[in-house]
């Protein structure tokens, strides 16, 4: 059973402290944030495919790659630290080692990350001085800061926290992330931390972040584009006493509220992309395998045509099947059915009798569903994307200005 809760966090984790402070990486808003274990934690984590990778990513993920706990998280907002060189490089060392300093830590225990422009020098100063202000607690007040902190474009912060009824008692799952634009499903398509109080092997960590980010981070795309510094992290501190063991019970109910939480988690990433004014859901159904039905959604998804449509309330099914065309899976396209909610756009033969109206006023809805039905098979996904709007445009055309 799963109880989401209100206002929930990553500080409803036990043992988990965080905060977030303005250090001067942006000019007004708040840009450093910690999160931190009482206890030291098995971690996991996926990370961008992008060729490209910023110097703090490179970091982490060599850490995650040891078989060695970890306390704590520092990021950053404002400059992505990526394209940097030797000197980014060391630049990002140099932070993680006065943050392990200040809180008494091994440097393999802080993992570190970034978020921001990219191919600009991290001031160092700025970010120590900003680490002599953190405060971590375990006041929601102090997560809400955090979640503000790691935002670039974003809109609002994002958090989530809930509770897991298990054989041997209750286990927390809370996280925050970040995420509004240059997201595309590779991998972990922008930032998000991850804590629960159960205990589980280093191994089985990381098979339960990397199923969560397949089935969720990994199905939504705002603009087709891939960060550089893309991540996603869960840190398991076994602070409830509770362990969990791969192939149990528990497991399967722990691994469904990850899932859940993330799903929700990507969501909210895509409800605040940028400039978007419309939540799509697209559900791909009957295909021949499920990797054709995520090579369909994915290519809808990205389709700058379906979301330019969809941002003007246009029914142009024509354009959602020629994304399915382009994807490059093998099917019949005389086969197929598109719906938008209930109502149907195209049925099998290319009937595509249907009233303009009508669906127009379906696609004026903040929240729309569009369902592609190939009749090849019994498989079937659902990924998230937005519509295109002006507003997209503006945001990054004057992205750093």
């Amino acid at each position: 059973m799963i109880t989401y809760i209100s206002n929930g966090s990553i500080t409803s984790v036990s043992g988990i402290k965080a905060d977030g402070v303005f250090c001067g990486l942006k000019k007004y808003k708040k840009d450093l944030a910690i999160i931190i274990s009482d206890y030291p934690s098995n971690a996991g984590g996926t990370f961008t495919l992008n060729k490209v990778q910023a110097a703090p990513l490179l970091v982490s993920k060599s850490i995650l790659e040891k078989d060695q706990p970890v306390r704590a998280i520092l990021i950053n907002s404002g400059n992505a630290n990526a394209c940097t060189g030797e000197k980014g490089f060391n630049n990002a060392l140099e932070v993680q080692k006065y943050c392990a300093e200040k809180y008494g830590l091994d440097p393999n225990e802080v993992l570190i990350s970034s978020t921001g422009v990219i191919g600009v020098q991290l001031n160092t100063e700025k970010v120590m001085n900003g680490i002599d202000n953190l405060q971590p607690s375990y006041e929601i007040g102090s997560s809400n800061a955090a979640a503000e902190a790691i935002l670039t474009t974003d809109t609002y912060a994002k958090s989530l926290a809930c509770k897991v009824q298990l054989s041997e008692g209750e286990v927390t799952i809370g996280g925050i992330c970040k995420g509004s634009g240059m997201i595309m499903p590779n991998m972990a398509t922008m930032l998000a931390f991850i804590a629960t109080d159960a205990a589980m092997p280093k191994s089985l960590v990381q098979i339960a972040i990397s199923e969560a980010v397949n089935k969720s981070f990994n199905r939504i795309s705002v603009d087709g584009d891939t960060s550089t510094n893309d991540m996603v992290v869960l840190m398991a501190n076994g602070a409830s006493g509770i362990s969990i063991n791969g192939g149990s019970k528990d497991y399967k109910l722990f691994e469904f509220a990850l899932n859940d939480l993330c799903k929700k988690m990507a969501q909210e990433i895509i409800k605040d992309g940028e400039g978007a004014t419309k939540f799509v859901s697209v559900i791909v159904n009957s295909a021949k395998s499920e990797s054709d039905a995520d090579i369909a959604a994915k290519a809808i998804v990205n389709s700058p045509l379906v979301k330019t449509a969809i941002n003007g309330a246009d029914a142009n099914w024509g354009r959602i099947l020629s994304a399915v065309g382009n994807s490059g899976i093998n099917f019949s396209p005389e086969k197929v059915s598109i719906k938008i909610g209930e109502y149907a756009l195209l049925k099998r033969g290319y009937d595509a009798a249907f009233d303009e109206s009508i669906a127009k006023q379906i696609l004026l809805n903040k929240e729309i569903e569009i369902t592609v039905d190939l009749n090849e098979g019994d498989s079937s996904t659902n990924w998230w994307t937005c519509d295109f709007s002006q507003e997209y445009i503006k945001i990054n055309a004057n992205y750093r200005s």
